[in-house]
């Protein structure tokens, strides 16, 4: 075991181990450490405490005292500095015309370094700038380009979600998303939906990844020939999170869309095994093909979408004195049977109106729709309107 303390250099920074070389450092506290790059000014995140020694990678560099108030006033003239070298190398980008974006300057504790961090979409030739900061600040300068991940982890700001960055926050390495993992989810694939602020792929979109892969193994794919307690049908939505998958039944008894469990699904195929399902059911080879006869269709299951009218249970049953006749045509062949009522002026379920005096009737199976009456005497017949004049007033 190996007794460390975690110390960051910056509040959006990852924090590293140190040795405390026997000191009892408190988290919150302000330590001087030693690193590669020299003295550097930060602060104990957590306090002392051991991990396993393969954790740790040697060389382990140690604490140099904890900071005192001279060590504070250093560090703080730092950060005012690092607002004066900002403007300077923004005006000497603009003048040398440079394509690229300065994101943030931080200054060395001992004050003889300078790094500067932008962005690009390329690389950038700044030997020229690099001379006229060294030449202003007479420090050591370092230009270091980053990704757009990284400067949005260095701003900061607010995602979509209304909350902080999970970079900028607690998330203090990226790790790789994948349009894959959307579609895992089900999400839309539009990139301004799943993208983050700075233009790349959401970094939540990693945290439920596990969950949803386990939840995919159990569910049916869209458009699985499966088998439910209705019958057989086709899965053409699932609904990940609650179980849930849409079905639409090919028996051709139920029209419906069932929502059912994946525990009530028994896949059976693809694609490729519905269409041989079809062609056996039309050809009547169930049997043959490998395929089990589906359940009785339930008629209450059958007609719960359907209109059905008032006096639906006066219906004769099919096969008792109607047989192999549906309520449905059972009703149209009582219309049939019924004979010609004549509709009387003054009711007003009539539809039609009074047929003129002299108005002959056609046939007897005219259900009620009148002819055109006869022109009366010595009227004259108009001509069709392709045949009519036009008076055309031309105007002088």
């Amino acid at each position: 075991m190996t007794e460390i303390i975690s110390v960051r250099f910056n509040e959006r920074g990852k924090s590293y181990f140190f040795d405390p070389s026997g000191l009892t450092i408190q988290k919150g506290e302000m330590v001087v450490v030693e690193t590669a790059k020299g003295l550097e000014y930060g602060e104990c995140v957590r306090s002392n405490y051991h991990v396993e020694d393969e954790i740790v990678i040697q060389p382990l560099r140690p604490v140099i005292r904890i900071a005192t108030e001279a060590d504070e006033r250093s560090a703080a003239a730092g950060k005012e500095k690092e607002q004066e070298a900002f403007d300077y190398c923004r005006e000497k980008i603009t003048d040398l015309n440079l394509e690229m974006k300065l994101v943030s300057v931080e200054y060395g504790f001992e004050g003889n370094k300078i790094l500067f961090f932008f962005t690009s979409d390329g690389r950038v030739d700044f030997r020229e700038l690099v001379k006229d900061l060294a030449g202003k600040f007479r420090a050591r300068i370092e230009l270091r380009q980053i990704g757009v991940r990284d400067e949005a982890k260095m701003l900061g700001g607010l995602g979509v979600c209304g909350k902080q960055f999970c970079c900028s926050q607690f998330l203090h390495e990226f790790h790789p998303v994948s349009i894959k993992m959307a579609k895992t989810q089900g999400l839309s694939l539009n990139p301004t939906k799943i993208s983050g602020t700075c233009g790349r792929l959401m970094c939540c979109l990693k945290y439920e990844e596990v969950a949803y892969e386990d939840l995919v193994k159990k569910a049916p794919k869209i458009g699985a020939f499966v088998e439910t307690p209705y019958g057989k049908g086709s899965v053409i939505n699932i609904n990940l999170l609650r179980g849930l998958a849409k079905v639409r039944l090919e028996d051709g008894n139920d029209t419906t869309l069932k929502a059912l469990t994946f525990d009530e699904l028994d896949v059976l195929g693809g694609k490729g095994r519905r269409a041989e399902y079809i062609s056996a059911r039309d050809e009547g080879r169930l049997e043959e093909a490998g395929f089990t006869p589906s359940p009785p269709p339930n008629t209450a299951r059958v007609l719960e979408n359907t209109h059905v009218p008032k006096d639906f249970e006066n219906y004769p049953i099919p096969g008792e004195g109607y047989p192999n006749v549906t309520p449905h045509e059972h009703n149209r062949e009582e219309k049939k049977q019924q004979p010609f009522k004549k509709h009387k002026p003054g009711n007003k379920d009539n539809n039609f109106k009074e047929k003129p005096h002299g108005h002959k009737n056609e046939s007897s199976t005219d259900l009620g729709t009148p002819s055109h009456p006869a022109p009366l005497e010595g009227a004259k017949k108009k001509k069709p309107h392709y045949k009519r004049k036009k008076n055309k007033n031309k105007s002088k």
